[in-house]
């Protein structure tokens, strides 16, 4: 095919030199589109030192930790600073490189190790690089924030009971009887003191039971119900959807999307565009139906009104959300 067949009618009228870079300008435009490639940043203490770690001048976690985790970091190099809990550690500052020599940017982890004088330091090069993973899943034992984001909040795990005891003590207190007694014609007072059983020493024993939490932060991939959580990642999202995309059948895209929706947090646009993808208006609503638990905006659900062709179809979400509210 001939260059002058992929120009369109109205536009043959230009030039030769800009029609020339009209494929150009459309392949920037494109590249334009495509999500931001974003790289991943794990610190973590050898000797389980717990600390705060700073990016940029922003705090990344309420509470200390040994392990962390910073996800959807779109730029080459961080200034950090670590604070440690244990303050005679002192802090750590330092900057991070989250991307290679090709300035691509990667999965890094970095250790904080103690020197020869039991010193924290933070290594110069990372403890590890790799290529950024679609869909990583971190441990349950990493702290996990996605960057520029709010902070995790704090959730009670375990709680402990303190017994406090409090004793009363009361002390007898002697009664003291008098007595005439005459012997011999000689009359004798006498003062006899008798402690009354009734007045022995007594203890009371009052006991306060109180119930104490201890904290852990929660991480930033979220179980059922879903509001006011974080929804899936740019990336994360697109490869989730493409996956569905995939599936030959709504049934089959139908299972799969359930599947992505119940192991992750979905906003309302990214819950449209998946239900964009059934051909049949019935599979559009039962996942629209399955989804408001993961939603992370369900106050903005009437946004999935518009994927419907029927009303009636708004009316039974709309039933079925006031019925979970």
């Amino acid at each position: 095919m001939k260059f002058e067949a992929l120009i369109p009618e109205h536009l043959k009228f230009l030039p030769m030199k800009q029609t020339i870079l009209l494929p150009f300008c459309l392949l920037l435009f494109s590249a334009s589109l495509i999500a931001q490639p974003v790289g991943h940043l794990t610190v973590f203490s050898d000797e389980g030192d717990k600390f705060f770690l700073i990016l940029n001048g922003e705090r990344q976690n309420k509470e200390a930790q040994t392990n962390i985790r910073i996800e959807d970091l779109s730029q080459p190099q961080y200034s950090a600073k670590i604070i440690f809990e244990d303050q005679s550690l002192g802090e750590l500052s330092k900057n991070l490189y989250i991307a290679d020599e090709n300035m691509t940017l990667m999965d890094v982890t970095y250790k904080i190790k103690r020197d020869k004088a039991m010193k924290p330091k933070l290594g110069a090069m990372p403890f590890s690089a790799i290529p950024v993973r679609q869909g990583f899943v971190a441990p349950s034992n990493v702290y996990v924030v996605r960057y520029g984001a709010p902070v995790a909040a704090v959730a009670p795990v375990a709680s402990g009971t303190t017994v406090t005891q409090t004793t009363t003590t009361t002390t007898g207190v002697p009664n003291t009887v008098g007595a005439n007694v005459n012997i011999n014609g000689m009359n004798m007072n006498m003062g006899i003191s008798i402690t009354d059983p009734t007045m022995m020493e007594t203890t009371h024993t009052t006991t306060h039971t109180t119930t104490t939490s201890t904290g852990a932060p929660t991480r930033d991939i979220q179980p059922a119900g879903c509001a006011n959580a974080y929804p899936m990642s740019a990336g994360d999202f697109s490869s989730a959807l493409a996956t569905v995309k995939n599936q030959g059948f709504d049934e089959t895209r139908l299972k799969t999307a359930k599947q992505i929706a119940s192991s992750n947090c979905l906003n309302t646009s990214q819950i449209t565009q998946i239900c964009n993808e059934f051909g049949f208006e019935e599979s559009k609503l039962d996942f629209a139906k399955f989804a408001y638990e993961y939603c992370s905006e369900q106050k903005n659900y009437f946004k999935l009104n518009n994927i419907f062709g029927f009303s009636s179809s708004v009316d039974e979400l709309t039933e079925y959300i006031q019925g979970r509210q």
